[in-house]
């Protein structure tokens, strides 16, 4: 039996028609999409786009909330009271589940945005409190670092949980992704990014920036909206995955 793994999108992000048509693009390539629901970007009209087209390529569909905080794109923390955070994620994951059951639609997995997912890979508190919104909104699957507090408590709490790797960026020692002010954080390199995401999809393992093997035993590759050439880039490691003989599935 071939090797599986999952490849997803963060979409909704980018504005406008040419935001609409990338979005498009990536749905014809991914198995998983998350779509912003208005934390760091996206509204209601992208949203049911997103949701529509994903529904019509049979691609999974997940929520992907974030701080409160459009002006940042969600990609600094914000020392929100827990009970403000829960609300304001509660409610961006609430409107998307609405728009979805409109559009006779299911929402499989819930992936947080930015310097929330970074920070809940830490935080057992905050890993908590996104565990709870995720299964207040009766949603099962929770996709985020491996190896993290998010993924201790989404398995104590029962949910499946989907260990995430990043092609296009590097790695720390302890498995966290290189901050991105830092110089060479994320990949640009089509040979590198290739190189890593065979040896994730493949065996689960990355070398980290300071030259340690990682076993992260990644089961989903995210492939970037908002960096140039995305869909051209995301097509092609598709069928660099699939000529090594990988299967490309949820």
């Amino acid at each position: 039996m071939s090797q599986t793994i999952c490849l997803n999108a963060d979409l909704g992000e980018m504005p406008g028609p040419e935001g609409r048509a990338l979005d498009a693009a990536l749905l014809a390539i991914v198995t998983r999409c998350n779509v912003a629901c208005g934390g760091h970007a996206g509204d209601a009209a992208s949203m049911r786009e997103t949701v529509r087209r994903a529904a019509k390529h049979g691609v999974s569909i997940g929520a992907h909330p974030s701080y409160p905080d459009r002006e940042n794109f969600g990609r600094i923390r914000l020392n929100l009271p827990y009970a403000e955070l829960y609300t304001s994620l509660a409610s961006q994951v609430a409107e998307l589940v609405t728009i979805a059951d409109e559009e006779r639609a299911h929402l499989s997995h819930l992936k947080p945005h930015g310097a929330l997912y970074n920070d809940a890979a830490k935080d057992a508190g905050l890993a908590e409190l996104i565990v709870s919104v995720t299964k207040a909104a009766g949603i099962k699957e929770l996709i985020g670092p491996p190896n993290s507090e998010l993924a201790r408590a989404a398995q104590t709490a029962g949910l499946t949980y989907i260990a995430e790797g990043f092609a296009d960026r590097t790695y720390e020692a302890d498995g966290a992704l290189t901050p991105r002010k830092m110089p060479g954080a994320v990949r640009t390199n089509t040979r590198e990014i290739e190189t890593a995401a065979l040896a994730m999809a493949k065996d689960g393992v990355i070398r980290a920036r300071t030259g340690e093997t990682l076993q992260l035993g990644i089961r989903t590759l995210c492939l970037h909206s908002d960096t140039p050439g995305a869909a051209a880039h995301a097509a092609h490691l598709r069928a660099t995955l699939e000529a090594a003989g990988l299967r490309i599935a949820p």
